[in-house]
């Protein structure tokens, strides 16, 4: 069945020809807003430890950890894989470590690319062209956090980035050859439904491929674990992130690629809210279902799929 939106597996599939499976490692970076160059006390959501397999053991040689992922996967002979550097701020170091960590997770079998997460304002110059020069054999998504489009709201959850930031470091990539995914979280402190969207309309005039969407999901042992017992980061219910995770992939341009459709805690122990009590499977399959209805419904009014997308 068709999806109502563009899924990174379907693109992947039509790509390579086959299933396409991520492997997320932990190459031991750091963060500037963890290690005193922007900031000490990180992200006032951030636990990388609740959402990162890699992390919840001791670190291991990165051969091993994709090795590791290979073999836990039903069937894995007949896939291919991106290896995903997940953990913390994964172009934050000097380009010979870089390049010695990309190649060395490029030359396990099967692998056909990378995708690298990191922060906007860690991405200068020079690594944009060492991820220009890898995307010439390699398929490569640069994945950016930007989490809000609004810098009131990125200084609330002490980002310590700005969207200007943002927009540079897509401008610069732009025509280089590599893909580029924005990471966004619906539901930070101080977001309505406006300014969400906001977000979205914001994504879709910039030179992307791909978007990741998280619901706020406040872990304990973070500043906004705090925040939230005072009452000022209230959580998303689920009716209502259906909706608003519905009306932010109608804002997107219909060519973007979806890689993610809600966050998802590993430890179940460190989630304090919102807990939905119902499995990621079928939070998808009810977007999946509300999208295709919007688009039924819109189809039986006379307007053509392009218009049912906005456009």
């Amino acid at each position: 069945m068709q999806r109502p939106y563009y899924s990174l597996g379907d693109f992947l599939r039509e790509r390579f020809g086959c299933r396409v499976i991520k492997i997320p490692v932990h190459a031991g970076f750091d963060c500037p807003n963890r290690d005193g160059r922007v900031g000490r006390e990180g992200c006032s959501f951030c636990c990388n430890s609740s959402f990162s397999p890699a992390l919840r053991e001791p670190l291991r040689l990165l051969s091993d950890q994709i090795r590791a992922g290979k073999a836990a996967i039903k069937g894995s002979a007949r896939h291919k894989f991106l290896v995903y550097f997940q953990s913390y701020t994964n172009t934050y170091a000097p380009l010979a470590r870089l390049r010695a960590l990309y190649d060395t997770a490029l030359a396990e079998p099967d692998v056909v690319g990378l995708c690298i997460a990191t922060r906007p304002d860690c991405v200068p110059a020079p690594v944009v062209d060492m991820l220009a020069d890898y995307a010439r054999q390699w398929h490569l998504w640069l994945e950016l956090g930007l989490q809000s489009a609004h810098d009131r709201t990125l200084a609330v959850i002490n980002r310590g980035h700005t969207r200007a930031d943002f927009e540079d470091v897509v401008a610069r990539s732009r025509d280089r050859g590599f893909y580029v995914c924005a990471h966004v979280i619906l539901g930070l402190p101080g977001e309505g439904r406006r300014e969400m969207l906001e977000t979205a309309d914001f994504l879709s005039s910039q030179a992307i491929q791909g978007v990741k969407i998280h619901h706020l999901q406040i872990i304990e042992g973070t500043p906004l674990a705090e925040m939230y017992r005072r009452g000022q980061a209230p959580p998303l219910e689920l009716e209502q992130y259906l909706q608003l995770v519905c009306d932010f992939l109608e804002r997107l341009r219909p060519d973007i690629i979806i890689h993610r459709l809600l966050g998802e805690v590993l430890d179940d122990g460190l989630l304090l809210a919102p807990r939905w009590g119902v499995g990621k499977a079928q939070i998808i399959g009810a977007i999946e279902q509300e999208m295709g209805s919007r688009i039924s419904r819109r189809v039986s009014l006379g307007e053509d799929r392009c218009a049912a997308w906005g456009e």
